[in-house]
């Protein structure tokens, strides 16, 4: 499969101040008290895994695991349940990382849905482990709400880059 013109397009590069402010963005949407409202994707484990596909150089594993620590001493979660689940979103999206990047944005969503699960597998885990009740089939929900959600914050996410450095009017892009 040949990738589509939109991905052919050069960008500008990505700025670090700009990967790291979307980060912290949808760290404090997380932090937004929803109750048990099923279907609330988790927005840091999304954006982390956009930025590791974008740019698997610049955010990984570290980034993963630093987020996750603050996500748990926030909650008040089991340590590190967060930390775990995002260092291994970080690892699976930098690994298929150039396989996603071939496809267009919403073939991208169905290909990163497994590692939204997977996060919330591994979430769900270590609460069973520590000995809390199964929070029901529901809450699996928040992956499928992030996959769908993956196409309009790709275009979002991306939009700063689409800027021209100087603007020229006899330049068509």
């Amino acid at each position: 499969m040949q990738p589509t013109n939109r991905s052919r397009r050069i960008l500008r590069p990505v700025r670090l101040w700009f990967v790291y402010f979307s980060l912290i963005v949808a760290l404090g949407l997380n932090f937004i008290p929803t109750g048990r409202l099923p279907g609330i994707p988790d927005w840091l484990a999304l954006v982390l895994a956009f930025w590791c596909v974008r740019e698997p150089l610049l955010v990984g594993m570290g980034t993963g695991f630093v987020f996750g620590v603050l996500t748990d001493v926030a909650y008040g979660a089991a340590m590190g349940q967060h930390a775990l689940a995002y260092v291994l979103l970080a690892y699976g999206a930098n690994a298929l990382a150039r396989r996603v990047l071939w496809f267009g944005p919403i073939q991208q969503s169905v290909q990163i849905l497994p590692l939204l699960l997977g996060v919330q597998l591994v979430m769900v885990l270590v609460r069973l482990a520590a000995g809390a009740e199964f929070p029901g089939w529901w809450y699996f929900t928040g992956s499928f709400t992030a996959a769908v959600l993956w196409m309009p914050l790709h275009f979002v996410l991306l939009l700063p880059q689409y800027q021209p450095e100087e603007r020229d009017d006899n330049r068509p892009i």
